[in-house]
């Protein structure tokens, strides 16, 4: 699951050796630090294609994110992006999906 936060983007997989975990993954340490606190143990190129990465609790994350999405008071996703190179990153996204929903009439 790739989900887009406005301090962070994170990649969310179930870690195959425990099932009550998951591992995020990040392009950026600081991405996944605002997302998962400062208290994760960030592993450094111990992957594939994502630099960093953290083993989560699964029930800690879901709570994680459960928070944060209670605590929505913007009206608008991109105005409320945190650092220039992150709104970037999510503006071109957002130019291909909308362009996605564009070819697609159902």
């Amino acid at each position: 699951m790739w989900i887009c936060f406005n301090d962070g983007f994170v990649s969310v997989v179930a870690d195959k050796n425990d099932p009550g975990r998951l591992l995020v993954r990040a392009r950026r340490k600081k991405d996944l630090l605002n997302v998962c606190g400062d208290s994760v143990k960030v592993l450094e190129n111990a992957g594939t294609d994502y630099r960093w990465r953290a083993f989560v609790d699964r029930r800690s994350f879901s709570a994680l994110v459960a928070a944060r999405v209670e605590k929505i008071d913007y009206t608008n996703f991109k105005n409320s992006v945190k650092g220039a190179d992150l709104h970037d990153l999510y503006m071109k996204f957002w130019n291909l999906h909308y362009r996605y929903q564009g070819q697609n009439k159902h």
